[in-house]
């Protein structure tokens, strides 16, 4: 009997690792995957599956969360520090391949309300609700003219069954007075897949409290700037995801979401400035306090998908439309006190800006196999994009008010072919988009003339990769990417201030930005190695100008930026013992910045870095050091330069209850540090200063996640969807 027994397990487990193996040779084109130990022990059979956690494709990176048996316990921002290319720092503030220039996707399409928002939506959802995370490094040429270097994909949990409601609950509360609160449902009725989520947070006096000195000289006069501020910015953010999703029938899926975010600050503080000559003597010096009561925004966004699969594997077509509305609103408040010799002649102002932003884009979609490893993509896509904006300024006891109106309008058609080939050995893809823009700006007091622009862009794209071994992959890869002024560009509104006068240029155009990368990548059973030498470059860039007359500061924009960066990126996961993973990924960059009309030039190597150790500890504990930050100067524009930083951060968590249900955090940010110290200096133009600021950094954290239901499925979506991020410079960024 005992024999039987036996047999009978033997012939299961070989059933058992026949699927398994199946499976993961599905689930990759590019990497075998080989990976399944049997450890056979006298009272039974213990399994133990490890499924490699990183597969890269011809234009992204993928992170199979699942696979990571961390998964269960922690958050996808946890997730996230340990995925090639990103970065997550004590601040929880992400970049992805060294810089912030990307946008986040959610089951293939852009979600406004996540690329906005990740911060407060990453940190508190379960990565036991991701199936994976995916860096799509490469944009084809459907997206990459959208204006961003890379795109953060975060792939739900699919199935088609559910069992009741399931969903998640989870807050957070640190020592600065700030709390965190996340929630989740996912039902099913019928064919219709329902998911809503809503989260808050909030932000203290104390955790936003910050101070800076800066000492500027004007190279004109001579004369020396001190100027003083300390201040902060309390308020709170709301947001909220309602999804939905309807299988018409085998064949068709209709899918539906609405969201969006308000968030309302009420930043105040107080200055000091004091002018002196060269030789010391007083000139002028005044108090400022400043507040601003009725600083909010909110934006929000709907879309509607429909997507129709054919008879033939892996065609589809795709038909979207998107909705996104944005709505900022800003008053500002001086109040001049302790005024000596000064030269402007009111004791206080107040500032209203009224920021509007209208989008509708509509976008079709067709994806056809064409034989074995081919494959093409065409599409097209039609923006309308509205801004308008009303500025005044009433100086009390002085100057006359000022109001200012302006209206800027963009309409975006666009379309593009994108072909796809892929091999056991070989991949590549190559795609061509042309865009057709059509700008016009105008004043409805008539101040100034309507004026517009039509602009005509080509944009290709193209990569290629070959699988060297089982384990090693070598990409070569171009990429073209448009970046088009936003409305605090353009706004020609002139705001003034005692030392600085600000005002838009409504001429700006777009701009082009290129980039050559080659990518290498070892994928073994405990060390994954990444090396990516790269370079990217621009000419007629957006760019801030700055001048200085009678030593106050001018400040405007043009098209006159030339740029070039030479980036070498690394990435390491190591696991030299089961229970330890040691994570590095850092970002060596030497960047040049050139303004050919004035003669400035601002360059600099630094590193951008990031490592992490995971530990697993007796009793169901887990310990997590982080530390992260920059080495060198290095320079942000043609004027700025930034100087070195470092944090680090350490956390301690265990899970209980039935499938580790229920887990608890306990974290600390830079717990021997009460404040963070920034520096920076300008290096160019008609005034050379150094700015030095503090930020509170020190706090500790309590964390609690509960898990409840049977999380078997989440809102189906279409695979592809509307995004549009090419705008800089405009409230459509997030703020």
């Amino acid at each position: 009997m005992k024999l039987i027994k036996i047999l009978f397990l033997s012939l299961l487990l070989t059933a058992r690792a026949g699927e398994a193996t199946a499976q993961t040779q599905s689930d990759s084109t590019s990497v075998k995957q080989d990976s399944i130990t049997w450890n056979k022990e006298l009272e039974g059979v213990e399994i133990k599956a490890q499924r490699q956690l990183i597969k890269q494709e011809i234009d992204r990176i993928g992170y199979d969360v699942q696979a990571d048996g961390e998964s269960k316990t922690q958050t996808v921002l946890d997730m996230l520090r340990k995925v090639p290319m990103v970065t997550v720092d004590g601040e929880d503030n992400i970049t992805v391949k060294g810089n912030s220039n990307y946008k986040i996707y959610k089951n293939g399409h852009y979600d406004p309300n996540l690329s906005k928002n990740a911060k407060e939506v990453l940190k508190s959802m379960p990565a036991s609700m991701v199936k994976r995370i995916e860096v799509i490094t490469d944009p084809g040429a459907r997206e990459d003219a959208e204006g961003v270097d890379a795109i953060l994909n975060i792939v739900m949990m699919d199935g088609s069954k559910l069992d009741g409601i399931t969903g998640v609950v989870s807050a957070t509360y640190t020592s600065l007075n700030h709390p965190n609160l996340y929630t989740s449902l996912t039902g099913q009725m019928g064919k219709m897949l329902l998911s809503v989520d809503y989260g808050y947070g909030g932000m203290s006096s104390k955790e936003t409290e910050n101070s800076q000195v800066t000492e500027r000289t004007f190279l004109e006069s001579g004369n020396h700037l001190l100027a003083k501020s300390a201040g902060n910015n309390p308020g709170h953010i709301h947001y909220a995801n309602l999804n939905a999703s309807y299988d018409l029938d085998s064949l068709n899926l209709l899918s539906a979401s609405f969201g969006g975010y308000f968030y309302k600050l009420n930043v105040q503080g107080d200055s000091q400035q004091s002018l002196s000559d060269a030789s010391g003597l007083p000139i002028y010096s005044f108090s400022n306090h400043y507040w601003m009561p009725g600083y909010s925004h909110h934006s929000w966004n709907g879309r509607l998908d429909y997507e129709h699969r054919t008879r033939r594997k892996g065609e589809r077509l795709t038909l979207s439309y998107m909705l996104a509305l944005t709505r900022q609103h800003t008053d500002q408040e001086n109040s001049y006190s302790d005024m000596v010799n000064t030269s402007f002649p009111y004791s206080s102002s107040l500032q209203t800006e009224r920021e509007r932003f209208t989008e509708h884009t509509f976008q079709a979609d067709w994806l056809r196999p064409l034989g074995k490893g081919h494959q093409i993509e065409i599409g097209a896509k039609y923006i309308d994009r509205s801004n308008n904006s009303h500025n005044t300024q009433d100086f009390r006891g002085g100057l006359p008010a000022t109001d200012n109106s302006f209206e800027h309008t963009t309409r975006v058609l666009a379309g593009y072919a994108d072909y796809i080939y892929n091999t056991a050995k070989w991949s590549a893809r190559a795609g061509l988009r042309y865009e057709y823009s059509y700008m016009r700006g105008s004043y409805p007091d008539g101040s100034n003339p309507t004026f517009s622009h039509r602009l005509n862009d080509w944009v290709p794209q193209a990569s290629l990769k070959y699988q060297l071994t089982e384990s090693q992959s070598l990409k070569l890869n171009y990429t073209t990417s448009i970046n088009r002024p936003g409305i605090s560009y353009l706004n020609p509104a002139v705001t003034t201030s005692p030392s600085v006068v600000h005002q838009g240029n409504p001429l700006l155009v777009s701009s082009h930005a290129q980039s050559l990368s080659l990518i290498y990548m070892y994928i073994g059973k405990r060390l994954t190695l990444q090396l990516a030498p790269s370079y990217r470059f621009s000419n007629g860039g957006i760019a801030s100008i700055q001048t200085a007359q009678d030593d106050v500061r001018y400040l405007t924009y043009d098209n006159i930026q030339r740029y070039r960066r030479f980036g070498f990126e690394q990435y390491i996961q190591w696991r030299p013992f089961d229970g330890t993973t040691i994570v590095i990924n850092n970002n060596l960059h030497y960047d040049h910045y050139e303004n050919p009309n004035l003669g400035y030039r601002n360059f600099g190597w630094s590193d951008n870095y990031y490592a992490n150790v995971t530990q697993k500890l007796p009793w169901k504990l887990q310990l997590y050091l982080s530390s992260y930050g920059k080495i060198g100067r290095s320079p942000s524009s043609v004027y700025y330069m930034q100087h070195s930083w470092f944090g680090y951060y350490i956390s301690l968590q265990r899970s209980f209850l039935k499938d580790d249900r229920l887990t608890v955090r306990l974290g600390a940010n830079a717990p021997f540090n009460k404040h963070w110290k920034m520096e920076a200096e300008t290096v160019n133009g008609d005034y050379h200063d150094c700015q030095t600021s503090w930020n509170r950094a020190q706090s500790f954290s309590l964390s609690l996640t509960w898990r409840f239901g049977s999380l078997k499925a989440s809102v189906k979506k279409t695979e592809h969807s509307i995004e549009n991020d090419d705008v800089v410079g405009g409230i459509t960024k997030g703020q």
